[in-house]
């Protein structure tokens, strides 16, 4: 595999989690891969992202995106479930660990490869 599909592969098992982390960093790094950049270039603002302390809101935004491979196949009863603990998360009712949990189970259930293989779910 060449470079670029290395980087290409990186970025999609983190890109979630950097999200959760930094939107900022989501951003710069989107438009870093629009360029020709080295695998330790984006490795590394992969690693720099991933220092900042997630906030409730960063962390529900990184939910709600991989929440959107479920909307249009979800039951009625999961989409309950995952707003009220989307509404438990933000009220420090829940830890976002059951949030995630939900997601790695509908990813299994939905055979979503694209987040089963997102360390956003499986780290």
């Amino acid at each position: 595999m060449k470079e670029r599909g290395y980087i290409e592969r990186l970025w999609r098992e983190e890109k979630y989690r950097v999200l959760a982390h930094s939107k900022q960093h989501y951003d710069e790094i989107r438009e870093l891969l629009k360029q020709d950049p080295s695998y330790a270039t984006v490795k590394d603002k992969i690693d720099e992202a991933l220092t900042i302390t997630p906030t409730t809101g960063s962390t529900i935004n990184a939910f709600d995106h991989m929440w959107g491979y479920f909307k249009n196949k979800a039951t009625a009863n999961e989409k309950e479930q995952y707003l009220t603990l989307k509404r438990q998360f933000q009220n420090k009712q829940i830890d976002a660990s059951l949030i995630q949990q939900f997601l790695k189970n509908m990813a299994e259930e939905y055979e979503v490869q694209y987040l089963i293989n997102s360390t956003a779910l499986y780290k």
